[in-house]
């Protein structure tokens, strides 16, 4: 059946609508860069309402397993891919790509010129994009909101090891709570809504998670985020590195087309060495802006220079705009949760000492 993927600036490209795929259904259009981890892009909540264009041209070649999941249920709105086979050979895999996104009425579309779609996007920009059976216009309107629809409404508790860190969830991927839990921490998961908690926790550390959307629609939660950032060891990931940017004083924009795949270089001037990195970000901190915020950037996107990671000039506070539990994606960055680890421990020899 053919079917239509529609762009906010007008250009229609056409292509294959999947058997029993509905429509329309719009979102904003971005594209990942990776050769594989397409379960865990489909299921990381950051990707809530966007169509993803996968970039690679075979794409569903390992199928879905019950394993690689980010989240239990796919996020996005719907898929572009160049080729998506019926078949699929893996050993942990137990359905195909296409029977996956067709159960959970995720619409995708096949045979589209994905090279032509990317050069729109990096040329204009991300945008809103329309999936249907007929070319239609999407609308121009700013989606709000979505880290609501994704982070837990409740009190979630994980691991049973001797350092206690408080995770705020604003859309987290399961692979940074094992990441955590893998480090002898029991993590205590908590509403981005419901901060006021961690007043009452006695936690050791504060993780604040990834999650999709614009950072600046978190404003009335800053002075509260600033109160508990001062007082724990912290570690900000993704969308957690731009609220304790905010936090603190600095400022973030929206960059044209954003960083998604699992092959951005990063160099921490920390170590002195280049990373390769796995990223999914619309919006990035302001150098500039860290003036007066005693933020220093420790990490840089080697490709357009942008600021990839923070470090407080005196205060074990450390954000990384990237993902060290590296899902999908290198394990390069994986050091960082260890150097988060080591930074609790030390704050805690401190106050013994103190």
């Amino acid at each position: 059946m053919t079917g239509y993927l529609s762009l906010e600036n007008g250009t229609v490209f056409k292509g294959e609508l999947g058997h029993g795929s509905k429509g329309p259904v719009e979102g904003e259009i971005v594209f990942f860069t990776g050769m594989t981890g397409y379960q865990e892009v489909l299921t990381d909540p950051s990707y809530k309402d966007q169509i993803v264009v996968f970039t690679y041209p075979l794409i569903g070649q390992y199928g879905v397993n019950e394993c690689d999941g980010e989240s239990a249920i796919p996020q996005v709105k719907g898929v572009i891919m160049l080729h998506c086979p019926d078949d699929y050979s893996h050993y942990q895999a137990t359905s195909s790509l296409k029977d996956y996104l067709h159960n959970w009425d995720i619409p995708y579309m096949t045979g589209v010129d994905t090279r032509q779609v990317v050069k729109t996007i990096r040329d204009l920009g991300s945008q809103n994009a329309c999936i249907g059976h007929s070319p239609l216009m999407p609308s121009t309107r700013k989606r709000k909101g979505q880290i609501a629809q994704v982070a837990s409404s409740e009190l979630t508790y994980y691991g049973t090891g001797s350092v206690h860190v408080a995770l705020l969830d604003f859309g987290v991927k399961k692979s940074i709570i094992s990441s955590l839990v893998k480090m002898d921490c029991s993590v205590t998961l908590i509403p981005y809504d419901r901060i006021n908690l961690l007043h009452t926790l006695k936690a050791d550390a504060l993780v604040i998670s990834n999650g999709p959307g614009d950072p600046k629609e978190m404003a009335a939660l800053m002075p509260q985020l600033k109160e508990h950032i001062l007082k724990l060891p912290t570690l900000g990931i993704c969308l957690g590195h731009q609220l304790i940017a905010l936090a603190l004083g600095g400022d973030t924009r929206k960059l044209l087309f954003g960083h998604r795949g699992a092959n951005h270089p990063v160099i921490d001037h920390g170590t002195g060495r280049v990373y390769l990195t796995s990223q999914n970000h619309n919006y990035v901190v302001e150098d500039e802006s860290l003036v007066e915020t005693h933020l220093k950037p420790r990490f840089f996107n080697v490709n357009d220079g942008s600021v990839e990671g923070l470090q407080h000039e005196t205060k074990p506070i450390l954000s990384v705009q990237f993902h060290p539990e590296a899902r999908p994606g290198p394990e390069d960055a994986s050091y960082i949760f260890e150097e988060f680890y080591q930074s609790i421990k030390q704050s805690g020899r401190e106050k013994i000492y103190a």
